[in-house]
């Protein structure tokens, strides 16, 4: 991971600042997946709750759109650069890629499955960042799940036959 010129001294040492870089480039690289995923779904959903799923969609992907930002921007406050391009995020990404057009409910159990993904690689990762004494990445990570973990509800919700 390529690293800022200047030295950062923020109580942090290189190493476990890049150990938790490594960690959220691989989290921005998996939330940009599922933003783009989220997009294309938006795009190209149909059927009858198409308008409420369009929206639905919509509001899932400018939420992620903030949060790649913020992601990226919190690699760059521990002295390291984001990879951004299409190579990186897919070498990186543990989010899959969806090219076929799907039925609603695939779309939704997909995103699902995708958001679940991400909750599990937080939980996993959250205890590290805290040992390692980054709180600030931690809250990020709380964030984080608390989004994932509404969305999931929510998608689970939309499948529920009653």
């Amino acid at each position: 991971m390529k690293k800022d010129e200047y030295e950062v001294n923020i109580g942090l040492p290189e190493k476990d600042r890049e150990k938790i870089c490594t960690f959220l480039q691989k989290l921005l690289a998996s939330s940009y997946a599922l933003y783009v995923k989220t997009h294309n779904f938006h795009w190209n959903v149909t059927g009858p709750a198409f308008y409420g799923l369009h929206l639905f969609f919509e509001k899932q992907y400018e939420e992620l759109a903030e949060a790649v930002d913020e992601i990226a921007e919190r690699i760059r406050a521990l002295g390291f650069f984001s990879e951004g391009s299409f190579s990186a995020f897919s070498r990186l990404s543990f989010i899959k890629d969806e090219t076929d057009v799907l039925s609603h409910t695939k779309m939704i159990k997909q995103l699902l499955e995708d958001h679940e993904a991400l909750i599990r690689f937080l939980k996993e990762s959250c205890a590290e960042v805290e040992k390692l004494n980054d709180g600030v990445t931690a809250d990020l990570i709380n964030a984080r799940l608390s989004v994932h973990e509404k969305t999931s509800w929510m998608l689970r919700s939309v499948l529920t036959t009653g």
